[in-house]
């Protein structure tokens, strides 16, 4: 079974009135919506009403996150997308909305359901989350290797979607650690966070490396593939969040040297990773802004553009905090900004695509996915 990389990886096929009308890279929709919310609280410039709407925010996405996890599982359509060698890929959404959204409720959480039901519901949504992360980081690549077949250009973004979900887990387990009893236990989550970073990390680069080959050896791509390049930023881009993250909570189950060197790697390390996704951004941004002259119709694949713009405000974020430089704080800020305008524009585009599509035909059948599908 053979993938081009020219082709819509959410196209509609021939046979797409008899496919389950939800799929796992809906839940990309979740992790845009929660990353804005999240990230507002971890800008260095903010204020209670930003505060109040990212709360606003945050619900939504839980909101979302019930109702897709509720309606992709009465399908059982799990074996289905795993056989397709596209769909397969976007595996690794579901546990990152799980990821996002639990890590809101310890971040937004807590003045509506107390700090003690935020904080559980963390627990549970990080737990589920990152078990499932890291079976789909297991498993997708297996399948890429014993059952499916590509053709030499068939690398895209969406390969970074199930080698990601650790580092999201390391990320947000930053958050739990110092939650955890002291001792063991935190020292044991703290190590598992990273490594589940290191996991996710070098995974990345290796795919990211075959995506630049790609890039370079063949045909550019075009369509609505192009904005899957971005899913570059996000995993860079978690990294330096993961690194800043845990530095701040080594100590409290590090002894003192290994604490202090963990605050050094997030500093050196991070600026040196947050410089190489910088490149990755004037990458991507070119292919866009090429693909936008020559006509991009929206699909499901633009929320590609909305969490890794929100990791790297997080990723800004965190480095503007270590090294309090304002330089850093400004570019945190304009992220934000921009981040905030390409979720209002493509949560509208989803919201009409939604509107215009999900329809039924008298025998009950699904016309059309709405997220799965390209608007002209």
């Amino acid at each position: 079974m053979h993938c081009s990389p020219y082709t819509d990886p959410s196209a509609p096929t021939a046979d797409s009135k008899r496919r389950p009308l939800l799929g796992p890279s809906w839940f990309a929709a979740v992790m845009g919506t929660g990353i804005v919310a999240n990230a507002a609280v971890t800008l260095p410039r903010s204020s209670p009403v930003l505060r109040t709407a990212a709360t606003v925010v945050w619900l939504g996405a839980a909101l979302l996150l019930v109702l897709l996890a509720v309606g992709y599982l009465r399908q059982r359509a799990l074996r289905s997308h795993a056989g397709d060698p596209v769909t397969a890929q976007f595996f690794g959404a579901p546990p990152m909305a799980l990821l996002t959204v639990g890590a809101g409720a310890l971040l937004l959480g807590r003045p509506l359901f107390g700090p003690g039901m935020a904080l559980d519901v963390d627990w549970v949504l990080w737990s589920l989350g990152t078990v499932l992360g890291l079976v789909t980081a297991c498993t997708v690549p297996y399948l890429m290797v014993t059952r499916h077949r590509f053709a030499p250009d068939a690398a895209f973004g969406g390969w970074l979607m199930p080698v990601v979900p650790p580092m999201v887990s390391a990320a947000t387990g930053a958050l739990l650690i110092p939650h955890a009893p002291a001792g063991q236990l935190r020292l044991a989550l703290l190590l598992g966070c990273y490594a589940m970073l290191g996991l996710g990390l070098v995974a990345a680069l290796l795919v990211l490396a075959m995506i630049y080959g790609r890039l370079v050896h063949h045909e550019v791509p075009a369509g609505t593939v192009v904005p899957t390049v971005w899913i570059g930023v996000g995993a860079l881009s978690q990294s330096v969040t993961a690194l800043g993250a845990l530095a701040t909570v080594a100590p409290s189950a590090l002894p003192a040297p290994y604490a202090r060197g963990a605050e050094v790697f997030a500093l050196l390390g991070g600026i040196a990773v947050w410089g190489f996704t910088m490149l990755w951004v004037a990458l991507a941004t070119g292919l866009t802004v090429r693909t936008i002259r020559a006509g991009l119709p929206f699909a499901p694949t633009w929320w590609s553009f909305i969490f890794p713009v929100g990791a790297c405000v997080t990723a800004t974020s965190a480095l503007a905090e270590r090294t309090g430089s304002d330089m850093f704080v400004w570019i945190a800020v304009v992220f934000y900004g921009l981040l905030v305008i390409a979720w209002v524009v493509v949560t509208g585009h989803s919201l009409r695509h939604a509107a215009r599509h999900i329809l039924l035909d008298p025998a009950g059948d699904a016309v059309g996915d709405p997220l799965t599908t390209e608007e002209g």
